[in-house]
């Protein structure tokens, strides 16, 4: 069966013998850095009444308020002076599923700015501990606090205690992860993968997809624009109109990494990353990761089962089995300590 006749408005273009994606004609990626429409265009979009900030005469996309439902449990946090507070925190948390105990008073943290990995063998219940901390599942006993900068770096926070959140509410407060198998939209274009990630900070409502009106179009191409950037930088422009189901799969990794990062995220959960991939595609994996903590100033929390990498990149370790803490500290302490050795890496890991 063909493929039903793309109507978007949508045209391509050239930039350095890479066709590039438009908007009526109007070429709505940067170059040089530089936005491709005209200065008093872009003061008309930063004047128009948007309530996004504006640098340099371009709009610039900005974190929402945080949803309602969990605002009667924010409180403002400000720690003494040059401490940055755990971006998340993980109060012994349990999980049952009837008469299983996923998940036995887990208790954690991540700091800003770090790595964090948490290991273990499988069914350990680290992917269960990403669903707790994502809101997918509620758990059984605990809580999972989500302190938000109110920049990136910021050491003044805003704590969300997030037992009532849902999943898309967790997403708008800056908490975007990655899947244990890869989860694309394998019909739609690379391009349009990477803006769905953009939903969340979007402020179109029904009235604004059916009229239209100006502000409506200009955030259209402000989404492409950002969604071409992720592109470029995770090195899949060159792909952006291909089908995400045609990406090789080390390709398709960094498609969902592209796609978490539209979302404008400060801390990023990354579920097996290096799963399937070969020795030189985690090699380019474990640069990005360090590069996109570095350059998009964010928090990650990995699991990972590549001890090679995960030595490599992570500022703390934890260490689970059988739902159960068993050990945390440094690549250097983990890599030494005897219950890990028992329950995971099998024999000492030469760092």
């Amino acid at each position: 069966m063909s493929r039903p006749q793309d109507t978007r408005p949508m045209s391509a273009q050239t930039e350095n013998g890479v066709s590039v994606p438009s908007y009526n004609g109007a070429n709505v990626v940067p170059e040089n850095g530089a936005s491709a429409k005209s200065e008093n265009e872009a003061a008309a979009m930063c004047n128009d009444g948007a309530d996004a900030p504006c640098e340099n005469g371009r709009v610039m996309p900005a974190r929402p308020v945080p949803p309602e439902a969990p605002a009667q449990d924010e409180a403002k946090d400000t720690p003494a002076s040059g401490v940055k507070p755990p971006v998340l925190e993980i109060n012994r948390i349990s999980m049952r599923f009837g008469g299983l105990m996923a998940l036995t008073e887990v208790e954690m943290h991540a700091a800003q700015g770090e790595v964090t990995a948490i290991i273990g063998p499988n069914g350990a219940g680290k992917t269960t501990l990403f669903n707790c901390i994502t809101c997918i599942y509620k758990p059984t006993a605990g809580e999972v606090v989500l302190n938000a900068p109110l920049r990136p770096g910021d050491t003044d926070v805003t704590r969300h205690r997030l037992g009532k959140v849902k999943p898309f509410e967790a997403t708008a407060l800056g908490m975007a992860r990655t899947f244990q198998n890869i989860r694309l939209f394998p019909a739609m274009s690379v391009l349009e993968n990477v803006m769905v990630g953009r939903h969340c900070r979007t402020k179109a409502g029904i009235l604004g997809a059916l009229f239209r009106p100006r502000y409506v179009r200009r955030e259209e191409e402000a989404i492409v624009e950002r969604s071409y950037q992720l592109l470029k930088y995770m090195g899949l422009h060159k792909y952006y109109r291909e089908e995400a189901r045609n990406l090789a799969y080390g390709q398709q990794r960094r498609l969902e990494i592209a796609r978490a990062l539209a979302t404008d995220p400060y801390l990023l959960l990354l579920d097996e990353p290096a799963a399937g991939m070969n020795p030189q595609e985690t090699l380019e994996l474990r640069d990005i990761i360090l590069k996109i903590r570095d350059e998009f100033k964010l928090s990650v929390l990995l699991i990972e089962h590549d001890m090679n990498m995960v030595m490599n990149i992570s500022d703390k370790i934890f260490v689970m089995e059988y739902g159960c803490l068993i050990a945390q500290g440094a690549p250097e302490q983990i890599s030494h300590d005897p219950r890990v050795i028992k329950a995971y890496l099998g024999e000492e890991f030469n760092a």
